[in-house]
Protein backbone atom coordinates (compact mmCIF):
# COMPACT_ATOMS: atom_id res chain seq x y z
CA UNK A 1 0.00 0.00 0.00
CA UNK A 2 1.06 3.47 -0.90
CA UNK A 3 1.10 5.75 1.83
CA UNK A 4 0.88 9.76 1.38
CA UNK A 5 1.48 12.35 4.04
CA UNK A 6 0.14 15.46 3.80
CA UNK A 7 2.01 18.07 5.20
CA UNK A 8 -0.66 20.99 5.54
CA UNK A 9 -1.11 24.53 7.04
CA UNK A 10 -4.81 24.54 9.06
CA UNK A 11 -6.54 27.66 10.84
CA UNK A 12 -7.94 27.45 14.00
CA UNK A 13 -11.61 27.75 14.29
CA UNK A 14 -11.81 27.55 10.56
CA UNK A 15 -13.33 24.29 10.05
CA UNK A 16 -14.98 24.91 6.12
CA UNK A 17 -11.54 25.90 5.17
CA UNK A 18 -9.55 23.09 7.16
CA UNK A 19 -11.78 20.74 5.36
CA UNK A 20 -11.32 22.19 2.55
CA UNK A 21 -8.04 21.73 2.45
CA UNK A 22 -8.05 18.14 3.63
CA UNK A 23 -10.68 17.18 0.95
CA UNK A 24 -7.89 19.02 -1.71
CA UNK A 25 -4.91 17.18 -0.48
CA UNK A 26 -6.73 14.05 -0.56
CA UNK A 27 -8.14 14.74 -4.47
CA UNK A 28 -4.29 14.54 -4.85
CA UNK A 29 -3.59 11.70 -3.23
CA UNK A 30 -6.04 9.94 -4.93
CA UNK A 31 -4.52 10.75 -8.44
CA UNK A 32 -1.26 8.89 -7.26
CA UNK A 33 -2.85 5.66 -6.34
CA UNK A 34 -2.38 5.53 -2.43
CA UNK A 35 -4.25 3.75 0.16
CA UNK A 36 -3.79 5.88 2.84
CA UNK A 37 -3.93 9.66 2.96
CA UNK A 38 -2.54 11.05 6.71
CA UNK A 39 -3.19 14.56 8.05
CA UNK A 40 -1.64 16.18 11.18
CA UNK A 41 -2.79 16.39 14.71
CA UNK A 42 -6.11 18.10 15.11
CA UNK A 43 -5.88 18.98 11.67
CA UNK A 44 -9.79 18.92 11.83
CA UNK A 45 -9.89 22.09 14.06
CA UNK A 46 -6.07 23.93 13.60
CA UNK A 47 -3.63 23.39 16.79
CA UNK A 48 -3.29 24.46 19.36
CA UNK A 49 -7.60 25.14 19.89
CA UNK A 50 -6.61 25.93 23.47
CA UNK A 51 -9.76 27.02 25.45
CA UNK A 52 -11.66 26.55 22.07
CA UNK A 53 -12.15 22.89 23.34
CA UNK A 54 -14.33 24.20 26.45
CA UNK A 55 -17.21 25.06 24.21
CA UNK A 56 -19.53 22.16 23.03
CA UNK A 57 -20.40 23.74 19.71
CA UNK A 58 -16.78 23.67 18.85
CA UNK A 59 -16.26 19.91 19.52
CA UNK A 60 -19.64 19.60 17.71
CA UNK A 61 -18.75 21.49 14.51
CA UNK A 62 -15.72 18.97 14.67
CA UNK A 63 -17.18 15.75 14.80
CA UNK A 64 -20.03 16.98 11.87
CA UNK A 65 -16.81 17.94 9.90
CA UNK A 66 -15.03 14.42 10.63
CA UNK A 67 -18.93 12.88 9.73
CA UNK A 68 -18.77 14.81 6.29
CA UNK A 69 -14.92 13.68 5.32
CA UNK A 70 -15.76 10.16 5.96
CA UNK A 71 -18.35 10.63 3.92
CA UNK A 72 -15.84 11.52 0.83
CA UNK A 73 -14.47 8.25 1.39
CA UNK A 74 -17.91 6.33 0.27
CA UNK A 75 -16.54 6.35 -2.97
CA UNK A 76 -14.76 3.08 -4.58
CA UNK A 77 -11.23 3.48 -5.14
CA UNK A 78 -10.51 6.37 -3.00
CA UNK A 79 -7.86 6.73 -0.42
CA UNK A 80 -8.64 6.22 3.56
CA UNK A 81 -8.06 9.33 5.25
CA UNK A 82 -6.33 9.56 8.55
CA UNK A 83 -6.91 12.58 10.42
CA UNK A 84 -6.31 14.65 13.83
CA UNK A 85 -9.33 15.98 15.62
CA UNK A 86 -11.11 16.65 18.44
CA UNK A 87 -14.24 14.69 19.56
CA UNK A 88 -16.38 14.26 22.88
CA UNK A 89 -15.12 11.98 25.74
CA UNK A 90 -17.26 8.98 25.86
CA UNK A 91 -16.27 8.36 29.74
CA UNK A 92 -18.71 9.86 32.04
CA UNK A 93 -15.66 11.29 34.53
CA UNK A 94 -12.60 13.48 33.54
CA UNK A 95 -12.21 15.73 30.97
CA UNK A 96 -15.03 16.20 28.34
CA UNK A 97 -13.18 15.99 25.10
CA UNK A 98 -10.33 13.73 23.24
CA UNK A 99 -7.35 14.50 20.87
CA UNK A 100 -7.40 11.35 17.98
CA UNK A 101 -6.51 9.52 15.15
CA UNK A 102 -9.61 9.26 13.17
CA UNK A 103 -9.57 6.51 10.34
CA UNK A 104 -12.13 7.29 8.04
CA UNK A 105 -12.82 4.66 5.29
CA UNK A 106 -15.86 3.24 3.47
CA UNK A 107 -17.66 6.21 3.84
CA UNK A 108 -17.24 6.34 8.01
CA UNK A 109 -14.74 6.52 10.77
CA UNK A 110 -13.65 3.20 10.98
CA UNK A 111 -11.29 3.08 14.06
CA UNK A 112 -10.04 6.12 16.51
CA UNK A 113 -7.20 6.22 18.03
CA UNK A 114 -6.57 8.03 21.17
CA UNK A 115 -3.76 9.96 21.98
CA UNK A 116 -2.00 8.48 25.35
CA UNK A 117 0.44 10.92 26.57
CA UNK A 118 -0.39 14.35 27.14
CA UNK A 119 2.18 17.06 27.72
CA UNK A 120 2.00 19.93 30.18
CA UNK A 121 5.39 22.08 29.90
CA UNK A 122 6.55 24.83 27.73
CA UNK A 123 4.17 25.90 25.74
CA UNK A 124 1.69 22.70 25.98
CA UNK A 125 -0.95 22.27 28.21
CA UNK A 126 -2.67 19.31 26.82
CA UNK A 127 -3.93 18.18 30.10
CA UNK A 128 -5.74 20.89 30.96
CA UNK A 129 -8.50 19.66 28.43
CA UNK A 130 -7.91 15.95 26.90
CA UNK A 131 -8.84 12.44 28.13
CA UNK A 132 -5.85 10.70 28.25
CA UNK A 133 -5.97 7.00 26.47
CA UNK A 134 -5.96 3.91 28.64
CA UNK A 135 -5.54 1.45 25.88
CA UNK A 136 -4.33 1.56 22.10
CA UNK A 137 -4.46 -1.12 19.05
CA UNK A 138 -3.22 -2.25 16.14
CA UNK A 139 -5.24 -1.66 13.17
CA UNK A 140 -5.65 -2.84 9.50
CA UNK A 141 -6.00 -0.34 6.40
CA UNK A 142 -6.25 -2.25 2.87
CA UNK A 143 -5.09 -5.37 4.91
CA UNK A 144 -1.60 -3.80 6.23
CA UNK A 145 -1.27 -3.40 10.30
CA UNK A 146 -0.61 0.32 11.40
CA UNK A 147 0.55 1.34 14.97
CA UNK A 148 -0.98 5.02 14.80
CA UNK A 149 0.58 7.26 17.63
CA UNK A 150 -0.31 10.91 17.97
CA UNK A 151 2.83 13.40 18.74
CA UNK A 152 3.90 12.70 22.03
CA UNK A 153 2.76 9.50 21.87
CA UNK A 154 6.05 8.89 20.45
CA UNK A 155 8.51 11.07 22.21
CA UNK A 156 9.21 8.99 25.45
CA UNK A 157 11.37 6.05 23.97
CA UNK A 158 13.53 4.61 26.88
CA UNK A 159 16.47 4.40 24.83
CA UNK A 160 16.65 7.80 23.27
CA UNK A 161 16.12 10.04 26.16
CA UNK A 162 18.01 10.26 29.49
CA UNK A 163 15.22 9.97 31.42
CA UNK A 164 11.38 9.60 30.96
CA UNK A 165 8.42 11.57 30.92
CA UNK A 166 6.00 9.13 31.49
CA UNK A 167 5.96 5.57 32.95
CA UNK A 168 4.04 4.19 29.90
CA UNK A 169 5.50 4.47 26.42
CA UNK A 170 2.88 3.75 23.65
CA UNK A 171 5.07 2.93 21.04
CA UNK A 172 6.35 0.06 23.31
CA UNK A 173 2.70 -1.12 23.77
CA UNK A 174 1.53 -1.12 20.30
CA UNK A 175 4.66 -3.12 19.68
CA UNK A 176 3.97 -5.50 22.35
CA UNK A 177 0.74 -5.85 20.36
CA UNK A 178 2.37 -6.46 17.31
CA UNK A 179 4.30 -9.21 19.40
CA UNK A 180 1.67 -10.99 21.03
CA UNK A 181 -0.17 -11.62 17.14
CA UNK A 182 2.85 -12.95 15.37
CA UNK A 183 0.80 -15.45 13.97
CA UNK A 184 -1.36 -13.34 12.40
CA UNK A 185 1.27 -10.87 11.08
CA UNK A 186 4.05 -13.04 10.36
CA UNK A 187 5.72 -11.68 6.91
CA UNK A 188 3.86 -7.96 7.50
CA UNK A 189 6.42 -4.76 7.71
CA UNK A 190 5.91 -3.05 11.10
CA UNK A 191 4.67 0.50 10.17
CA UNK A 192 4.31 2.82 12.92
CA UNK A 193 2.24 6.17 11.79
CA UNK A 194 2.61 9.77 14.08
CA UNK A 195 0.30 12.42 13.33
CA UNK A 196 2.41 15.20 14.84
CA UNK A 197 1.51 19.24 15.50
CA UNK A 198 5.13 19.83 16.48
CA UNK A 199 6.50 23.28 16.83
CA UNK A 200 10.05 24.62 15.72
CA UNK A 201 12.60 25.59 17.84
CA UNK A 202 16.40 25.98 16.81
CA UNK A 203 17.74 22.65 16.25
CA UNK A 204 14.66 21.16 16.47
CA UNK A 205 13.94 19.06 13.86
CA UNK A 206 17.27 17.43 14.19
CA UNK A 207 16.69 16.31 17.42
CA UNK A 208 12.77 15.49 16.09
CA UNK A 209 14.86 13.12 13.32
CA UNK A 210 17.09 11.75 15.83
CA UNK A 211 14.91 10.50 17.66
CA UNK A 212 12.34 8.94 15.36
CA UNK A 213 15.21 7.33 13.72
CA UNK A 214 16.08 5.45 16.94
CA UNK A 215 12.79 4.53 17.59
CA UNK A 216 12.69 2.94 13.82
CA UNK A 217 16.09 1.13 14.81
CA UNK A 218 14.44 -0.13 18.07
CA UNK A 219 10.98 -1.17 16.43
CA UNK A 220 12.26 -2.78 13.26
CA UNK A 221 9.67 -0.41 12.00
CA UNK A 222 9.07 2.05 9.11
CA UNK A 223 8.50 4.91 11.09
CA UNK A 224 6.17 7.73 9.23
CA UNK A 225 5.64 11.52 10.85
CA UNK A 226 3.08 14.02 9.30
CA UNK A 227 3.56 17.26 11.03
CA UNK A 228 1.97 20.14 11.08
CA UNK A 229 3.23 23.03 9.20
CA UNK A 230 2.18 26.98 9.50
CA UNK A 231 2.04 29.99 11.79
CA UNK A 232 -0.83 30.12 15.08
CA UNK A 233 -0.28 32.97 16.96
CA UNK A 234 3.56 32.64 18.60
CA UNK A 235 3.94 28.90 17.54
CA UNK A 236 5.43 28.21 14.38
CA UNK A 237 5.15 24.53 12.85
CA UNK A 238 8.18 23.33 10.37
CA UNK A 239 6.27 20.72 9.06
CA UNK A 240 9.64 18.72 8.13
CA UNK A 241 7.43 15.71 7.47
CA UNK A 242 9.36 12.32 6.88
CA UNK A 243 9.40 8.31 6.64
CA UNK A 244 12.60 6.10 8.05
CA UNK A 245 13.03 2.71 7.65
CA UNK A 246 13.99 -0.02 9.89
CA UNK A 247 17.66 1.08 9.66
CA UNK A 248 17.28 4.67 10.70
CA UNK A 249 17.73 5.79 7.09
CA UNK A 250 15.21 8.45 5.85
CA UNK A 251 13.23 7.15 2.86
CA UNK A 252 11.03 10.23 2.44
CA UNK A 253 11.11 13.64 3.71
CA UNK A 254 8.36 16.63 3.47
CA UNK A 255 9.18 20.54 2.80
CA UNK A 256 10.09 22.05 5.81
CA UNK A 257 7.95 26.02 6.53
CA UNK A 258 5.71 24.96 3.00
CA UNK A 259 2.47 22.63 2.38
CA UNK A 260 3.61 19.18 1.21
CA UNK A 261 2.33 15.89 0.06
CA UNK A 262 4.85 12.91 0.26
CA UNK A 263 4.07 9.44 -1.02
CA UNK A 264 6.02 6.54 0.10
CA UNK A 265 5.88 2.65 -0.07
CA UNK A 266 7.20 0.26 2.50
CA UNK A 267 7.55 -2.30 -0.13
CA UNK A 268 10.38 -0.46 -1.63
CA UNK A 269 11.88 1.80 0.96
CA UNK A 270 15.51 3.05 -0.60
CA UNK A 271 17.25 5.42 0.72
CA UNK A 272 17.19 9.16 0.00
CA UNK A 273 20.85 11.13 -0.05
CA UNK A 274 21.11 12.55 3.24
CA UNK A 275 19.76 16.09 3.65
CA UNK A 276 22.75 18.80 3.77
CA UNK A 277 23.42 20.08 7.19
CA UNK A 278 20.81 22.50 8.15
CA UNK A 279 21.74 26.34 7.95
CA UNK A 280 20.22 26.72 11.30
CA UNK A 281 19.90 31.07 10.37
CA UNK A 282 18.32 30.29 7.12
CA UNK A 283 15.64 27.90 9.03
CA UNK A 284 15.21 30.45 11.87
CA UNK A 285 14.80 33.06 8.78
CA UNK A 286 12.20 31.19 7.17
CA UNK A 287 10.51 30.54 10.70
CA UNK A 288 9.91 34.09 11.01
CA UNK A 289 8.67 34.80 8.10
CA UNK A 290 6.36 31.60 7.90
CA UNK A 291 5.18 32.97 11.74
CA UNK A 292 4.64 36.96 10.48
CA UNK A 293 2.78 35.65 7.24
CA UNK A 294 0.55 33.52 8.94
CA UNK A 295 -0.05 36.06 12.20
CA UNK A 296 -0.85 39.07 9.58
CA UNK A 297 -3.26 37.24 7.21
CA UNK A 298 -5.14 34.90 9.89
CA UNK A 299 -5.70 37.57 11.80
CA UNK A 300 -7.41 39.37 9.20
CA UNK A 301 -5.19 41.59 7.79
CA UNK A 302 -2.89 42.70 4.85
CA UNK A 303 -0.60 45.44 5.69
CA UNK A 304 1.51 45.93 8.27
CA UNK A 305 3.35 49.30 10.18
CA UNK A 306 6.89 49.30 11.09
CA UNK A 307 8.56 51.93 12.48
CA UNK A 308 11.89 52.44 11.12
CA UNK A 309 14.78 53.89 13.31
CA UNK A 310 17.30 53.36 10.84
CA UNK A 311 19.19 50.68 13.46
CA UNK A 312 19.32 46.91 12.58
CA UNK A 313 16.35 45.62 14.70
CA UNK A 314 13.86 47.71 12.86
CA UNK A 315 15.35 46.73 9.66
CA UNK A 316 15.67 42.87 10.21
CA UNK A 317 11.83 43.13 10.86
CA UNK A 318 10.97 45.54 7.55
CA UNK A 319 12.98 42.47 5.33
CA UNK A 320 10.71 39.81 6.97
CA UNK A 321 7.53 41.38 6.81
CA UNK A 322 8.71 42.46 2.80
CA UNK A 323 9.59 38.31 2.52
CA UNK A 324 6.12 37.35 4.18
CA UNK A 325 3.90 39.93 2.85
CA UNK A 326 5.55 41.44 -0.07
CA UNK A 327 6.49 45.03 -0.34
CA UNK A 328 3.16 46.76 -0.94
CA UNK A 329 2.51 45.64 2.03
CA UNK A 330 4.66 47.09 4.15
CA UNK A 331 4.98 50.85 5.23
CA UNK A 332 7.98 52.01 6.62
CA UNK A 333 8.01 54.87 9.09
CA UNK A 334 10.30 57.21 10.25
CA UNK A 335 9.93 59.34 13.46
CA UNK A 336 13.12 61.35 13.98
CA UNK A 337 13.68 63.41 17.10
CA UNK A 338 16.44 66.03 17.63
CA UNK A 339 18.38 62.84 19.09
CA UNK A 340 18.12 60.77 15.44
CA UNK A 341 21.75 61.57 13.70
CA UNK A 342 21.01 62.04 9.87
CA UNK A 343 22.87 59.22 9.43
CA UNK A 344 20.52 56.91 10.95
CA UNK A 345 17.34 58.80 8.74
CA UNK A 346 19.31 58.19 5.18
CA UNK A 347 19.98 54.48 6.54
CA UNK A 348 15.88 54.29 7.00
CA UNK A 349 15.55 55.92 3.76
CA UNK A 350 18.13 53.27 2.16
CA UNK A 351 16.73 50.37 3.65
CA UNK A 352 13.29 51.54 1.87
CA UNK A 353 14.32 51.68 -1.25
CA UNK A 354 15.97 48.87 -0.91
CA UNK A 355 13.38 47.00 0.32
CA UNK A 356 10.63 48.76 -1.53
CA UNK A 357 8.50 49.52 0.22
CA UNK A 358 6.48 53.03 1.04
CA UNK A 359 8.33 55.54 3.53
CA UNK A 360 7.04 58.34 5.83
CA UNK A 361 8.83 60.54 7.71
CA UNK A 362 7.04 62.06 10.61
CA UNK A 363 9.57 64.33 12.61
CA UNK A 364 8.17 64.39 15.98
CA UNK A 365 10.32 67.28 17.59
CA UNK A 366 7.28 69.87 17.99
CA UNK A 367 5.46 67.01 19.68
CA UNK A 368 8.01 66.54 21.79
CA UNK A 369 8.84 69.52 22.60
CA UNK A 370 4.85 70.13 23.47
CA UNK A 371 4.76 67.27 25.48
CA UNK A 372 7.67 68.68 27.63
CA UNK A 373 5.85 71.83 28.24
CA UNK A 374 2.74 70.64 29.02
CA UNK A 375 5.02 68.55 32.03
CA UNK A 376 7.53 71.60 32.60
CA UNK A 377 6.04 72.96 35.60
CA UNK A 378 5.89 69.63 37.17
CA UNK A 379 9.43 68.27 35.76
CA UNK A 380 10.54 71.88 36.63
CA UNK A 381 14.10 71.58 38.87
CA UNK A 382 14.98 67.52 37.50
CA UNK A 383 17.42 66.47 35.23
CA UNK A 384 16.58 65.66 31.68
CA UNK A 385 16.40 61.81 32.41
CA UNK A 386 14.47 58.26 31.82
CA UNK A 387 11.05 60.05 31.26
CA UNK A 388 12.29 62.50 28.66
CA UNK A 389 13.54 59.59 27.07
CA UNK A 390 10.65 57.44 26.75
CA UNK A 391 8.51 59.89 26.06
CA UNK A 392 10.05 59.88 22.20
CA UNK A 393 9.13 56.37 22.13
CA UNK A 394 6.26 56.52 23.47
CA UNK A 395 5.18 59.16 20.89
CA UNK A 396 6.03 57.25 18.11
CA UNK A 397 3.74 54.44 19.55
CA UNK A 398 0.79 55.90 19.40
CA UNK A 399 1.66 58.03 15.79
CA UNK A 400 1.82 54.34 14.79
CA UNK A 401 -1.23 52.96 16.37
CA UNK A 402 -3.16 56.05 15.01
CA UNK A 403 -1.25 54.96 11.63
CA UNK A 404 -2.68 51.51 12.19
CA UNK A 405 -6.39 52.00 13.13
CA UNK A 406 -6.14 54.70 10.13
CA UNK A 407 -5.01 51.96 7.32
CA UNK A 408 -6.18 48.98 8.95
CA UNK A 409 -2.48 47.97 9.04
CA UNK A 410 -0.65 45.77 11.88
CA UNK A 411 2.10 47.65 13.87
CA UNK A 412 4.91 44.87 14.23
CA UNK A 413 7.55 46.21 17.25
CA UNK A 414 10.84 45.61 16.54
CA UNK A 415 12.69 44.77 19.91
CA UNK A 416 14.76 41.78 20.33
CA UNK A 417 15.17 39.22 22.62
CA UNK A 418 18.56 40.49 24.36
CA UNK A 419 16.26 44.17 25.15
CA UNK A 420 12.81 42.06 26.13
CA UNK A 421 14.77 40.44 28.52
CA UNK A 422 16.67 43.24 30.17
CA UNK A 423 13.68 45.71 30.06
CA UNK A 424 15.93 47.70 27.49
CA UNK A 425 12.38 48.87 25.97
CA UNK A 426 9.39 50.81 26.85
CA UNK A 427 6.21 50.18 27.95
CA UNK A 428 3.46 51.81 24.83
CA UNK A 429 6.76 52.88 22.90
CA UNK A 430 9.01 51.14 21.13
CA UNK A 431 7.42 47.71 22.86
CA UNK A 432 3.71 48.97 20.86
CA UNK A 433 2.44 46.38 18.08
CA UNK A 434 0.58 43.38 17.10
CA UNK A 435 3.69 41.02 17.12
CA UNK A 436 6.99 41.08 18.58
CA UNK A 437 8.67 39.78 15.56
CA UNK A 438 12.06 39.22 16.56
CA UNK A 439 11.60 39.28 20.63
CA UNK A 440 12.92 35.63 20.66
CA UNK A 441 16.05 36.17 18.51
CA UNK A 442 19.20 37.87 20.75
CA UNK A 443 20.98 40.84 19.55
CA UNK A 444 24.24 38.90 18.10
CA UNK A 445 21.54 36.50 15.97
CA UNK A 446 19.80 39.49 14.61
CA UNK A 447 23.21 40.21 13.36
CA UNK A 448 23.60 36.88 11.58
CA UNK A 449 20.07 37.18 10.25
CA UNK A 450 20.76 40.63 8.46
CA UNK A 451 23.82 39.05 7.26
CA UNK A 452 21.63 36.33 5.76
CA UNK A 453 19.32 39.03 4.38
CA UNK A 454 22.72 40.36 2.54
CA UNK A 455 23.89 37.23 1.69
CA UNK A 456 22.75 38.24 -2.34
CA UNK A 457 22.98 42.02 -2.35
CA UNK A 458 22.81 44.52 0.07
CA UNK A 459 19.67 45.07 1.32
CA UNK A 460 20.21 45.94 4.85
CA UNK A 461 22.30 48.96 4.54
CA UNK A 462 25.94 47.56 5.44
CA UNK A 463 26.24 51.05 7.79
CA UNK A 464 22.99 49.78 9.73
CA UNK A 465 24.87 46.59 10.41
CA UNK A 466 28.20 48.26 11.15
CA UNK A 467 26.97 51.26 13.32
CA UNK A 468 27.62 50.76 17.16
CA UNK A 469 23.80 50.03 18.35
CA UNK A 470 21.99 52.85 20.12
CA UNK A 471 18.26 53.81 20.98
CA UNK A 472 18.82 57.59 19.95
CA UNK A 473 16.98 59.36 23.10
CA UNK A 474 19.50 61.32 24.51
CA UNK A 475 22.86 62.66 22.70
CA UNK A 476 25.97 60.59 22.03
CA UNK A 477 23.93 57.56 23.23
CA UNK A 478 24.96 54.06 23.10
CA UNK A 479 23.71 50.90 24.56
CA UNK A 480 26.67 49.83 26.03
CA UNK A 481 26.49 52.55 28.20
CA UNK A 482 23.14 50.57 30.35
CA UNK A 483 24.30 47.14 28.98
CA UNK A 484 27.46 45.04 28.82
CA UNK A 485 28.62 44.03 25.04
CA UNK A 486 25.99 42.02 23.51
CA UNK A 487 28.75 39.52 22.87
CA UNK A 488 29.28 39.15 26.31
CA UNK A 489 25.40 39.62 27.27
CA UNK A 490 23.61 37.23 24.82
CA UNK A 491 25.64 34.08 25.99
CA UNK A 492 24.45 35.17 29.70
CA UNK A 493 20.70 35.63 28.94
CA UNK A 494 20.55 32.62 26.90
CA UNK A 495 21.88 30.80 30.03
CA UNK A 496 19.95 32.00 32.37
CA UNK A 497 16.39 33.00 29.97
CA UNK A 498 16.80 29.58 28.21
CA UNK A 499 18.59 27.01 30.19
CA UNK A 500 17.79 28.74 33.79
CA UNK A 501 21.41 28.28 34.85
CA UNK A 502 22.26 30.02 38.13
CA UNK A 503 24.99 33.01 38.60
CA UNK A 504 27.74 31.22 39.67
CA UNK A 505 27.18 27.96 36.86
CA UNK A 506 27.15 31.09 33.80
CA UNK A 507 30.21 32.66 36.40
CA UNK A 508 32.25 29.64 35.90
CA UNK A 509 30.96 27.88 32.57
CA UNK A 510 31.62 31.48 31.33
CA UNK A 511 34.77 33.28 32.35
CA UNK A 512 32.91 36.26 34.36
CA UNK A 513 33.19 38.23 37.08
CA UNK A 514 29.54 36.52 39.29
CA UNK A 515 28.84 40.54 39.90
CA UNK A 516 28.91 41.31 36.16
CA UNK A 517 26.13 38.51 35.93
CA UNK A 518 23.78 38.93 38.74
CA UNK A 519 23.96 42.87 37.54
CA UNK A 520 22.32 41.05 34.50
CA UNK A 521 20.00 38.91 36.09
CA UNK A 522 18.47 41.34 38.07
CA UNK A 523 17.93 43.24 34.94
CA UNK A 524 15.86 40.19 33.52
CA UNK A 525 14.21 39.47 37.07
CA UNK A 526 12.87 43.26 37.61
CA UNK A 527 11.66 43.90 33.42
CA UNK A 528 8.95 40.62 34.32
CA UNK A 529 5.98 43.10 34.25
CA UNK A 530 7.35 44.29 30.21
CA UNK A 531 7.33 41.05 29.28
CA UNK A 532 3.95 40.27 30.75
CA UNK A 533 2.68 42.78 28.39
CA UNK A 534 4.29 42.49 25.27
CA UNK A 535 3.14 41.84 21.78
CA UNK A 536 3.05 37.84 21.70
CA UNK A 537 6.16 36.78 19.91
CA UNK A 538 7.52 34.27 17.94
CA UNK A 539 8.63 31.35 18.97
CA UNK A 540 12.09 30.22 17.17
CA UNK A 541 14.24 28.71 20.53
CA UNK A 542 13.86 26.47 23.16
CA UNK A 543 12.57 28.91 25.67
CA UNK A 544 10.93 31.93 24.44
CA UNK A 545 8.95 34.69 25.98
CA UNK A 546 5.24 33.85 26.37
CA UNK A 547 2.72 30.92 27.50
CA UNK A 548 5.90 28.91 27.63
CA UNK A 549 8.21 30.88 29.90
CA UNK A 550 5.76 31.29 33.10
CA UNK A 551 6.60 33.70 36.25
CA UNK A 552 4.93 35.84 38.62
CA UNK A 553 5.05 39.36 38.92
CA UNK A 554 5.53 40.58 42.27
CA UNK A 555 8.39 38.75 43.16
CA UNK A 556 11.32 38.99 45.38
CA UNK A 557 14.51 36.91 43.72
CA UNK A 558 18.09 36.64 44.87
CA UNK A 559 19.80 36.12 41.81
Amino acid sequence: MKIALAQINPTVGDFAGNAKKILEYASRAEELGVGLVVFPELAVCGYPPADFLEKASFVARAEQVVAELAGWTAVAGRPAILCGTVLASKASVGKQVRNVAALMDGGRVSFVQQKMLLPFYDVFDEQRYFEPATEQALVCVGGEPLAITICEDAWNDKGFWPRQMYPVDPVERLMGRWESQSTELAGQQRVILNISASPYWQGKPQIRQNMLAALARRHHAFVAMTNQVGGNDSLVFDGSSLVIRPDGHVVARAASFAEDLVVFDTRDGEAIAAATQVDEVAAMWSALVLGTRDYVRKCGFIKVLVGLSGGIDSALVAAIAVEALGKENVIGVGMPTEYSSLGSIEDARKLAKNLGVRFELLPIHDVFAQFQHVLQPLFAGTPFGLAEENLQPRIRGTLLMALSNKFSALVLTTGNKSEMSTGYCTLYGDMVGALAVIGDVMKMRVYALSRYVNRVKEIIPWETISKPPSAELRPEQRDTDSLPPYEVLDPILEAYVERYCSAEQIAEEQGLDVALVRSVLQLVEKSEYKRQQAAPVLKVTRKSFGMGRRFPIAVKVQV
